[in-house]
């Protein structure tokens, strides 16, 4: 019996990462990476930013994984842009999204026209920690219906992450919920997380995040000379 030694096992997955980097930095696109368990928000705070964003004049597109089904994109529908769907089940059922899939995913959207292209990734506050997208920003949604403990049980997720965002936080009156803990949390796993409170629902700390994302995506540090 041959015995087959992996050197690295997301070896291949970083590799392709890194083409799909150098693909965003030469079309000057965004490719930001939101996580979460499911049912956090991440698709409630999509229909609520992305309008947003457009009426600022960033033109925005979305990758959507999931399972199985395209509920979540024909949700973002009415939203008038670019979508890309990735299911994991013919696959195998996949808890998160590899470059392998993120790649073919990007080759709709005309890069050159698109300011964002936000991944929505499988809900799973595990497995997509684990694969680096290619994503210049990783965003982390953790709802206040889940626990102050989140953080300390799944480390790696807020190790990842640039931005952690509590979100329904227009729950709070009706639930027994330390948002102060929760931040305490986070920051014990990663001091340098930055953290907003958001309600999708209200549209509460949206306008400050879209702030950040503009500001983030201004930024003019890295060369094109790779390109």
């Amino acid at each position: 019996m041959k015995l087959f030694i992996v050197r690295k096992v997301l070896e291949a997955n970083a590799k392709i990462a890194d083409e799909i980097r150098r693909k965003m930095i030469c079309s000057d696109t965004l490719l930001i990476n939101i996580m979460s368990s499911p049912g956090s928000g991440k698709t409630a705070l999509l229909e609520t930013l992305i309008p947003r964003l457009q009426k600022r004049g960033v033109r925005v597109g979305v990758i959507e994984g999931d399972i199985t089904s395209t509920r979540d994109a024909e949700r973002l529908q009415p939203l008038n842009i670019p979508i890309s769907q990735i299911n994991t089940e013919p696959f195998g059922g996949d808890c998160h999204l590899g470059t392998e899939v993120i790649l073919p995913a990007l080759e709709p959207f005309d890069l050159e026209k698109t300011d964002i292209i936000f991944i929505e990734n499988v809900g799973n506050l595990v497995c997509p920690a684990e694969f680096d997208t290619g994503a210049a920003l990783n965003v982390v949604l953790i709802s206040v219906t889940e626990g102050e403990d989140k953080p300390l049980k799944y480390p790696l997720m807020f190790r990842v992450c640039q931005h952690a965002l509590i979100s329904k936080i227009d729950l709070l009156s009706v639930l027994d919920f330390d948002v102060e803990f929760l931040k305490t949390n986070i920051l014990k796993i990663n001091p340098k997380i930055k953290i907003s409170e958001i309600s999708s629902k209200t549209g509460k700390g949206i306008d400050e995040f879209i702030d950040k994302l503009i500001r983030f995506s201004g930024k003019d540090d890295i060369a094109k000379s790779k390109c």
